[in-house]
């Protein structure tokens, strides 16, 4: 048997340019960490004033291991920043470890 999630995203696309030059990173490309069934999601609380904020650590489906600022908004996620960050790969390795 097979289950089919559909996810949906969204996202400024202003913004998407702004991280898409700073960061070598679309949002598009970014959104493939979602699908990665080794991802860790947190919870940030730094960033959560004004509403909840996450943070997706993946693997793209080209290899690259993301770093993805989210926040839900209705039954769609709200991609805020993404990128290819030390930090995030190495949480990412971390949690993953720990759960082999």
């Amino acid at each position: 048997m097979r289950i089919l999630i559909r996810m949906e995203f969204e996202w400024d696309e202003a913004k998407n340019r702004r991280n898409t030059a700073k960061h070598h990173c679309s949002f598009e490309e970014a959104k493939g960490v979602f699908l990665d069934k080794h991802r860790i999601i947190k919870f940030d609380a730094v960033h959560s004033a004004s509403e909840p904020r996450y943070f997706c650590y993946g693997k793209t489906a080209g290899g690259r291991i993301l770093t993805v600022r989210f926040t839900p908004r209705g039954s769609a996620v709200r991609i805020i920043g993404a990128g290819e960050w030390t930090k995030g790969k190495e949480v990412y390795a971390q949690e993953n470890q720990k759960n082999q």
